[in-house]
């Protein structure tokens, strides 16, 4: 399982805090220091059924400074991948990874879903 966060956000604070309460075993990867390429975007975007749009950081600033809320809706979807993949700040956080489940963003109950 594969934990992708950003150390100094409270939100993925919680998230390893509650994955580490239930005991089950994962690998920590910092996003800003090893950002996902698009490959790996692609494939994740695929197993996790969510609109592209759902791998945004909305709050980050990286988003506001680039207009982002007005540019995404004329990108098409290799744009977006190819414009998530250089800045890990832009990708909604955390992440969560086991095999075919995807989780974008910590929401306990569904968190606690997935890893039963």
């Amino acid at each position: 399982m594969l934990f992708i966060c950003y150390p100094k956000c409270s939100t993925c604070q919680k998230a390893k805090a509650f994955l580490e309460a239930t005991g089950v075993a994962f690998e920590t990867r910092d996003i800003k220091t090893n950002n996902p390429t698009v490959d790996e975007l692609k494939d994740w975007h695929r197993k996790s059924g969510l609109p592209l749009r759902r791998f945004f950081n909305t709050s980050g600033l990286q988003y506001r400074a680039l207009a982002l809320k007005d540019r995404l809706p004329d990108m098409c979807e290799d744009e977006q991948l190819r414009l998530l993949a250089t800045d890990g700040m832009l990708v909604k956080r955390p992440l969560l990874i086991a095999g075919d489940t995807v989780l974008v963003g910590f929401q306990e109950a569904d968190w606690k879903d997935a890893l039963q």
